[in-house]
């Protein structure tokens, strides 16, 4: 194969403001049949073929921008998660094997899923979230337990749920409090007008709900990678390490520091040291395991 990178000459969304005219320019490429789809992918992985990859990515941005939506809530630009799974979308064209038989959608979701939640998590890591345990906790739980206490608003939380997340998550009323406003403060009405001509709106670009072949096997894959991810670098914890993080962090019912540090008879702050040096190392195990190479590059 070629060793030039693609370039598909994507309409620009440098700035925000310009993200409703790049929803416009990308509904004019052409979507692929699945034999269309094949031949550009076999002409691009035994010849090298440019124009073939750049039309394998132009057919699938609008994938790409309906993916990107359904991250709103993280209160980032959508245009910078709308590149950020560009740039997944084009990892994903790379590693195409159009003989397996499977659409370049269905092994695309994952690569770009994969490059937008890596961005959102290096932004909150180093702007709005922070870096310690309890931040974290609540940056993937707070969703997930607002949903279990039927809490369907974006205003302040009542006093009664803030201490529920607050007793669940052992993190502080105050952290509870200030997280949910980070998530919650910047989002849309799904109603809200995209601004275009044709009077779109911000619910026509999320990704349809119910569960058809193709997502069905495409989350499959994923909850297999990532479970396969998780074991390998699990092995690299002590039997103590391993114990404390998935105590910590991957048990429905979260220990305390309090409960951990009678258990192992080590003080509370020993435990939280483990358990941070712990998840780092998988973290950087994982990352290590899943990092892609240079975006359609011939190695």
């Amino acid at each position: 194969m070629s060793t030039k990178t693609i370039n598909p000459n994507l309409p620009s969304i440098a700035i925000e403001g310009s993200l409703s005219n790049y929803l416009t320019e990308i509904k004019k490429f052409p979507m692929l049949n699945p034999k269309e789809e094949y031949m550009l992918a076999k002409r691009w992985k035994e010849r090298g073929d440019l124009k073939s990859a750049q039309k394998l990515i132009t057919s699938h941005l609008r994938l790409v921008a309906k993916i990107a939506m359904t991250y709103r809530g993280y209160g980032l630009p959508v245009s910078e998660m709308v590149s950020e799974g560009n740039i997944g979308l084009m990892q994903a064209v790379k590693k195409f094997e159009p003989e397996k038989g499977f659409k370049l959608a269905t092994y695309a979701i994952w690569w770009i899923k994969a490059s937008i939640q890596e961005y959102i998590l290096r932004s909150w890591s180093l702007v709005k979230m922070g870096t310690t345990s309890a931040q974290k906790k609540l940056f993937f739980n707070l969703k997930k337990i607002k949903n279990q206490l039927a809490i369907n608003n974006s205003n302040d939380l009542k006093r009664e749920h803030v201490e529920e997340i607050s007793k669940r998550l052992n993190v502080k009323k105050e952290e509870v409090v200030s997280m949910n406003r980070r998530l919650s403060g910047k989002e849309k009405s799904l109603n809200d007008p995209v601004k275009d001509e044709d009077g779109t709106q911000w619910q026509d670009w999320l990704v349809d709900d119910s569960v058809d072949q193709e997502l069905a096997l495409s989350k499959k894959q994923e909850f297999v990678e990532r479970k396969n991810l998780m074991n390998e670098g699990m092995k690299l914890l002590n039997v103590r390490e391993k114990e404390i993080l998935i105590a910590r962090r991957l048990s429905d019912e979260i220990s305390t520091l309090e409960d951990l540090s009678l258990k192992y008879k080590i003080s509370r702050e020993r435990i939280r040291q483990i358990e941070t040096k712990a998840f780092e190392k998988l973290q950087k195990a994982i990352l290590k395991a899943s990092k892609p190479n240079n975006l359609l590059t011939q190695s």
